[in-house]
């Protein structure tokens, strides 16, 4: 269950629009806790699913290191470069693996709709590329929080 955005309601995009959000948008930045406890932040490309936000990882990364000993996650999409443009949500939670590891196109049923997302999306492709250096990891938020500062004009 998503828990409910409680500040910045004015701002907050409508599930609606935090969906056609997700979907358009290609880059995220993904903060893991690292072994130390030091928080580490990278950038990748995503998928939106309606539900999830599939990340494809390489799997010899500190961030795949990172998220196989603490699965906890801090996930930040947006946009815009003046303040009244400002578009973005968070989403936090607890990250699942799924399919083989690394990805080299074994069949797997629950990945289908992602791949299919990915591929279309980041390399306009009917289907998905596996170089097997790659995984799926999916987060499914237990918390998100929106903001459009573009309400802000229409006050």
């Amino acid at each position: 269950m998503t828990a409910t955005q409680r500040r910045g309601r004015k701002i907050m995009m409508t599930p609606g629009e935090l969906d056609d959000f997700l979907t358009t948008q290609r880059t995220c930045r993904v903060a893991t806790v690292s072994a130390d406890g030091a928080p580490h932040v990278s950038t990748l490309w995503f998928a939106w699913d309606g539900t999830s936000l599939w990340l494809y990882s390489v799997v010899r990364s500190r961030r795949w290191a990172d998220l196989r000993r603490d699965r906890r996650v801090a996930i930040v999409v947006d946009t815009g470069e003046e303040y009244d443009e400002l578009r973005g949500a968070e989403l936090s939670g607890r990250v699942e693996f799924v399919g083989e590891i690394p990805r080299t196109g074994e069949l797997c049923a629950e990945l289908d709709v992602a791949e299919t997302l990915f591929a279309r999306k980041n390399f306009n492709l009917d289907e998905m590329p596996h170089d097997g250096r790659h995984a799926w990891i999916r987060l499914t938020p237990e918390k998100t929080v929106s903001w459009d500062f573009r309400k802000l004009g229409a006050r």
